[in-house]
């Protein structure tokens, strides 16, 4: 199940009778965005936990250092530097031997630090015993080595007391608790809800029970949860309020239901995960990853999520803003000849699709006469099309209309530099609208919208007046999610100025 490719799930969601993402209860027009809070994932707290402490592990081997021997004009010489990195990266290593970075132990303090304490002497036991028998005591200073351990028992002390109290304030504010929805009813619903509600370590917060069942063979609360509706309006949930994980608890051997319902959410940017912990198929353990002791098999992850989501932040704003500086000149050349081209605003304002179907607002040089421009975009620019300006048709040739959003990127946070285009809701190819074109249109928007992307540079750029204009774009938006990295989106951003010089479809 795990290694189904998404074209797997729509043909057999399509013979199943399945829906395939449009079909899912989504409204004709696009949610406003609603207000998330902030969230972060634990994988990236223990990462921040990991940081600070082994910062703290070096920084207290220094200070001993400093205090004691840099008065007996003892140098912080390769043997010290080689000892503080090798203490170091055995603390560490000790210290997530001993489980002091699992969700538990980031909210306890008293057994958390009983195990830091323990790999702490553990480590300094070995270093010693190595000084010993290496006849290193000439090299390093034994007293140095006893203070360093003091000193960093009392700052990893001090920094867990501090981190757990950050992370129970977190906790309870909910800023990384993982929403989850249940598909399934029964007694196989009831035993996953019982297991992860005695299980609060897992971070896991039940928001509802999904069904396509009627009562009569589902009953309306399940695990004490309400059932909120069918899997078609779990899709329409997930894009008014925020959800981080879908755990079926369907039997495995239900593969008809499975794939149609699979037809319907793996559109959103979601964890899907299956429950085999009342299967009767027995795979090999390695086969299941656990959400707490339940365990399941992988079906969908999000494309960009816990660190992966902090890198692509991180290079969209440096980035970003390292363009937005490098064009400026530009933008006010371009600015001033919108200007004084025709009357109007320099900048074009248009909703488009965000981020899980979210409504967005994107930033345009104006490109049309402002008694002509076409907010919704339900009428598609075509050749010498006599809505654009004169310098218009020269910034849509050249893709310098998309400049601003360099400001969604850099100070909005709504656009990537790199991702599927944003399309206006009312876009047309033959007199359709996208998402009736193309089956599973909104996957997407699975990702943040980008200024350029994979589609772009392999030509896909332009009008879109034809339905395998459209499918092919879309065909190569889902190649992007699914293979994204870091790298991908340095090739395409490398790639961007060159497919630009091919303007016979921009106009």
């Amino acid at each position: 199940m795990a290694g189904l490719h998404v074209r797997d799930i729509l043909t057999a969601a399509r013979s199943a009778g399945g829906g395939t993402g449009q079909e899912a209860g989504l409204p004709a027009m696009p949610l406003p965005g609603a207000r998330r809070r902030a969230r972060i994932s634990p994988v990236i707290l223990s990462g921040i936990f990991r940081l600070i402490e082994a910062l703290t592990v070096v920084a207290t081997g220094i200070l001993a250092h400093t205090l004691y021997l840099h008065g007996r004009q003892v140098p912080f010489g390769l043997s010290y530097i080689g000892a503080v990195a090798a203490v170091s990266l055995a603390a560490m290593v000790s210290f997530q031997a001993v489980g002091a970075y699992t969700v538990s132990a980031l909210r306890s303090l008293v057994a958390t630090g009983l195990k830091l304490a323990g790999a702490w002497s553990f480590v300094f036991l070995c270093a010693i015993t190595l000084v010993f028998f290496l006849k290193a005591g000439t090299s390093l200073s034994r007293v140095w080595l006893g203070s360093w351990y003091l000193a960093g028992l009392a700052g990893l002390t001090a920094s867990r007391l501090s981190l757990a109290v950050a992370a129970r304030r977190l906790a309870a504010a909910g800023i990384f608790e993982r929403r989850t929805a249940i598909v399934g009813g029964g007694e196989a619903a009831n035993e996953v809800i019982r297991i992860l509600q005695a299980q609060p370590e897992t971070g896991l917060r039940i928001v509802g029970v999904f069904d396509d069942r009627d009562d009569s063979r589902s009953p309306p609360v399940i695990g004490g949860y309400q059932k909120l509706g069918t899997v078609s309006a779990l899709v329409d949930y997930a894009r008014r309020t925020p959800l981080d994980l879908v755990i079926f608890t369907l039997p495995i051997s239900a593969e008809a239901r499975l794939l149609q319902m699979l037809g319907k959410l793996w559109v959103l940017p979601v964890d899907i995960r299956l429950s085999a912990h009342a299967s009767k198929i027995r795979l090999r353990p390695r086969s299941y990853s656990y959400i707490g002791s339940v365990p399941v098999l992988d079906v969908f992850d999000r494309p960009i999520a816990d660190w992966d989501l902090v890198l692509k932040w991180l290079f969209d704003k440096v980035v970003g803003g390292l363009l937005l500086l490098l064009t400026f000149p530009l933008f006010l050349a371009v600015a001033l000849a919108v200007k004084l081209d025709s009357p109007g605003p320099v900048l074009f304002r248009q909703k488009r699709y965000g981020f899980n179907n979210e409504l967005i607002e994107i930033f345009k040089f104006r490109s049309m006469y402002t008694d002509m421009a076409d907010a919704g975009a339900s009428r598609l620019v075509t050749r010498d099309d006599p809505r654009v300006t004169r310098v218009g048709r020269i910034l849509r040739k050249t893709s310098l209309d998309e400049l601003p959003q360099l400001l969604n990127v850099v100070f909005q946070g709504d656009m990537s530099l790199v991702g599927p285009r944003p399309h206006a809701f009312q876009a047309k190819a033959e007199n359709r609208l996208y998402d009736q074109v193309v089956d599973g249109y909104f996957a997407r928007h699975k990702v943040k919208p980008g200024i350029t992307g994979w589609a772009q540079i392999n030509g896909w750029r332009g009008e879109t007046d034809t339905e395998e204009k459209i499918q092919r774009r879309v065909e190569h938006d889902l190649h992007y999610i699914e293979n994204w990295s870091v790298f991908f989106d340095l090739f395409i951003l490398a790639a961007t100025p060159v497919s630009l010089l091919k303007t016979e479809n921009a106009y």
